[in-house]
C-alpha cells in the first residue's frame, strides 16, 4: 500500500487547465513544472489538438495539468478540428479546480481577447502567467503591463514567468498549490501522465513531422502506432503516418526517403528517453482522407 493512502486528509489535489493562444508556451511550462517531457512542442500553432494529463505529486500535493490546444480567431485551419479543438478548452475549464492562463510577454492579440473573454464568468481561481519574460529587454516594461492584465480580470493572481528558463517557478507553483482543494491524491505518487506509451511515442513522432515540415504539411495528420514490441534490450516500434492526400505522402517521404529517414532518426531519439532503452523504429506513410477524417471525427 502506498503512502498516499494512509495520508488522504492532509492532501491537496486537483486539476490545473492551461490555457492560452497557440505558441504562447503550455506545452513547454507544463513540461518545466513536472520536470519531464511529456507534452509535445514546435512553434508551429495548434500542436497541441487533445488535453493530455500531466501528473506532478510532492509535499502531500498532486497537481494534475490539462494542457489545451491554443485558442484563435484565425479561421484558416480545418473547420471540423478547429471546433473540436475549442470543445476541448470549454470542458478543461468546466472540470478544472484552477485555471492557468498564459500570455506571451508584452504582446496582446485578439486571440489573447478571445482566451480572456473565455474566463470572464469563470469561478475557479485564476492565474495569468506572462510568459517569456526573458526575451524582454527592457523589464520596467512589465509593471505596466502587469497593471493593464491586471485590471482586465482583477481577482486573478498575476506572475510573470520563463517557462524555457524556469524563472518564478516555484513561486507559481506555490500560487497553485494554494488554490488547489483539499481532496486525496487521484494517480499514484510515480506516475507523470495518464496516456499510455503508444500515445506518448505517437505524440512524439507527431512533434517531429510538424518540426521537419512547418507549413508544408496540414494539421489533419494523424499516427497509428501499428506493432509495439518490448525485448529485453531493444523496444520495436512500427507506426503508421496518415495524411489525406498522396501529395503529401511523396512530401513526408521525400527525395530518396531523407526526409522520413531524418523523422525517424529525431523520434528514435525522444522514445530511447521516454522509454529508457534502445529503440528500432520503423515508419511507413500512407494517404487516406476516410481515415483521416474519421480521426478528427474522433476529437468531438
Amino acid at each position: 500500500m502506498t503512502n498516499h493512502h494512509l495520508n488522504k486528509t492532509t492532501q491537496q489535489c486537483g486539476y490545473i487547465a492551461v490555457v492560452g493562444r497557440p505558441n504562447v508556451g503550455k506545452s513547454t511550462l507544463i513540461n518545466h513544472l513536472i520536470g519531464q517531457k511529456i507534452n509535445i512542442t514546435s512553434r508551429k500553432p495548434q500542436t497541441t489538438q487533445r488535453q493530455l494529463l500531466s501528473i506532478k505529486t510532492n509535499d502531500n500535493t498532486q497537481m494534475i495539468f490539462v494542457d489545451t490546444p491554443g485558442l484563435h480567431t484565425k479561421t484558416r485551419y480545418h473547420n471540423s478540428l478547429s471546433h473540436a479543438m475549442k470543445k476541448e478548452v470549454k470542458a478543461a475549464l468546466s472540470h478544472a479546480d484552477v485555471v492557468l492562463c498564459l500570455f506571451d510577454r508584452l504582446q496582446w492579440t485578439a486571440s489573447d481577447a478571445l482566451v480572456l473573454q473565455q474566463l470572464q464568468y469563470c469561478e475557479k481561481p485564476i492565474i495569468l502567467a506572462v510568459n517569456k519574460i526573458d526575451r524582454i529587454t527592457d523589464k520596467q516594461s512589465l509593471i505596466p503591463w502587469l497593471q493593464t492584465l491586471s485590471n482586465k480580470l482583477p481577482a486573478a493572481h498575476l506572475i510573470p514567468i520563463s517557462a524555457l528558463k524556469a524563472d518564478n517557478l516555484d513561486h507559481l507553483l506555490k500560487l497553485i498549490t494554494q488554490s488547489l482543494p483539499s481532496n486525496p491524491y487521484l494517480f499514484d505518487e510515480d506516475q507523470v501522465t495518464d496516456s499510455s506509451m503508444r500515445f506518448l511515442a505517437a505524440e512524439i513522432i507527431r512533434e517531429k513531422i510538424i518540426r521537419q515540415m512547418g507549413d508544408e504539411i496540414p494539421y489533419e495528420i494523424a499516427i497509428e502506432i501499428e506493432q509495439w514490441e518490448d525485448t529485453k534490450n531493444i523496444t520495436y516500434i512500427d507506426a503508421l503516418i496518415i495524411v489525406s492526400r498522396p501529395s503529401q505522402k511523396k512530401m513526408m517521404i521525400g527525395s530518396h526517403g531523407t526526409r522520413l529517414k531524418q523523422i525517424g532518426i529525431d523520434a528514435r531519439k525522444d522514445l530511447e528517453q521516454l522509454i529508457n532503452q534502445r529503440v528500432m523504429l520503423k515508419l511507413w506513410v500512407k494517404p487516406s482522407y476516410t481515415l483521416m477524417q474519421k480521426k478528427i471525427l474522433n476529437f468531438t
